[in-house]
């Protein structure tokens, strides 16, 4: 078998209709587009109440910890995605108690890593501090906020799968009340923290974890009220080896899609390095209009996780092929209006950004490259939200180390001819390649799946 896909017997084989609207579509895009367009904004203010300290040993120490934090939620991000797709096939197939065990046996997977990641700590930030290093100062801070932001890895992780239990029972609003609520109480807490009361970096710390348990108690209360009224899934049931097994198996197959996908930017982030500091400042401030882009295309990308996961639980092939269908119609004119953004405005963007001049004229000659990654990642945003939803993750695995692999040998191929437009030009065929080859395998696994 090449995906995870459920076995037979384990959905009900009665085709259950529904419509797929630009309503459909947009009412889950919209909201959680909002919701992650939150993220980011936290990220900024912890950086600027830290900075007000006028210390920049404290401003590295946050930023290095964030990183280390970054790494190890990255790994676990499939609780999140892996929820979303198997709660929307239990949803679109009417299975009511497979969708609550659904949220079960997520909640315990993620309070064990969770736990796990408190029990380790100490050596992960030994491992990462002894391989980004920093002075005695910032290691320091980092250490600091590391040591107390670790104790918010399990209500973390539940939070992972309280957003993607929601998002796949199509709750885009609760979804969106969730996240954006931990980010906003984390903002507040943050400021009066360090600048109302002054405890500095395990001020921002501390912060996140509190803002982490509201949120948590928030989804609980929010889960416990869904639930009510509805008998609650056997301990056989949640504790079945089949759907566990299949829950493993599909987060195994995102967790490496993950890592492939963080080394591809690593690997983009080092072939700059070596360029110089000019070049590495240049790609990493263009790569941030990327990544402005790329919050909207997930929130597309989330609603036709949402929608595949339920058409493939429903067994109507309709609607899996009309959720694609509007999803990618909207995800090309969100990246095309990006793309022209990015075209007449980035030399004022540019410039907002960095103050010298010679990064201000190479960030100029290679934004065109820049602004075609939204449209060159449509492809890639939408169809690993359906191939998630869908839980065809081993094709999705697959392709993106294939993918991964033409990055790097492009690279050996263009950039001793064309220098840094070689680089860029081997990354648009990463980009290209991940949505390419899912969208080419896409129609046989879903005459498969829907035969």
């Amino acid at each position: 078998m090449s995906s995870v896909r459920p076995r037979a017997g384990t959905r009900s084989e009665a085709v259950r209709p529904f419509e797929v609207t630009n309503r459909t579509v947009l009412a889950i895009a919209v909201p959680m587009t909002l919701a992650y367009l939150s993220t980011p904004l936290l990220g900024l203010v912890d950086t600027a109440v830290i900075g007000q300290l006028g210390d920049a040993a404290l401003i590295g120490g946050i930023a290095l910890g964030g990183v280390l934090f970054d790494l190890v939620f990255t790994s676990f991000n499939f609780l999140r995605s892996g929820t979303t797709g198997l709660t929307a096939q239990a949803v679109g197939a009417g299975e009511g108690k497979e969708e609550r065990a659904v949220l079960f046996r997520a909640g315990l997977l993620a309070l064990g890593l969770g736990l796990a990641v408190v029990l380790l700590h100490l050596p992960i930030l030994t491992a990462g501090l002894a391989v980004m290093g920093g002075s005695d100062a910032v290691k320091e801070a980092t250490t600091t906020y590391f040591s107390i932001r670790a104790l918010s890895a399990p209500l973390a992780l539940m939070n992972y799968a309280y957003l993607g239990w929601f998002i796949g029972r199509g709750q885009a609003v609760t979804a969106l009340a969730l996240q954006t609520g931990l980010n906003g109480l984390n903002i507040a807490l943050s400021v009066w923290f360090v600048l109302g009361l002054g405890w500095g970096v395990a001020g921002v710390a501390g912060a996140t974890v509190l803002a982490e348990l509201a949120t948590a108690l928030t989804g609980t209360l929010l889960a416990a009220r869904a639930l009510k009224g509805r008998p609650l899934p056997s301990r056989v049931r949640i504790f079945n080896a089949a759907r566990f097994k299949r829950m493993l198996a599909l987060n195994r197959d995102i967790l490496v899609r993950s890592f492939a996908l963080v080394f591809a930017f690593a690997f983009f982030t080092s072939r700059s390095a070596i360029q110089g500091d000019t070049i590495l400042a240049a790609n990493a401030i263009l790569q941030k209009l990327f990544l402005l882009a790329s919050y909207f295309l997930d929130g597309l990308a989330t609603a036709a996780e949402q929608l595949a996961g339920r058409a493939v639980g429903a067994r109507y092939r309709p609607a899996f092929d009309k959720a694609l269908r509007l999803s990618l119609i909207w995800g090309f004119v969100l990246a095309g209006l990006a793309a022209v953004l990015f075209l007449l405005g980035g030399p004022a963007l540019i410039a907002a950004m960095t103050t010298a001049e010679d990064v201000r004229a190479a960030a100029l000659i290679y934004l065109p490259w820049a602004a075609a990654t939204p449209v060159l990642a449509v492809l890639a945003f939408q169809m690993d939200g359906v191939f998630i939803g869908a839980t065809w993750s081993r094709d999705m695995r697959n392709m993106m180390l294939v993918s991964l692999a033409l990055f790097v040998a492009a690279y050996v191929v263009l950039f001793p001819v064309l220098g840094n437009h070689g680089l860029w030009l081997a990354f648009s065929l990463f980009l290209a390649a991940r949505g390419g080859t899912l969208l080419a395998i896409s129609r046989r696994r879903a005459a498969e799946t829907f035969a």
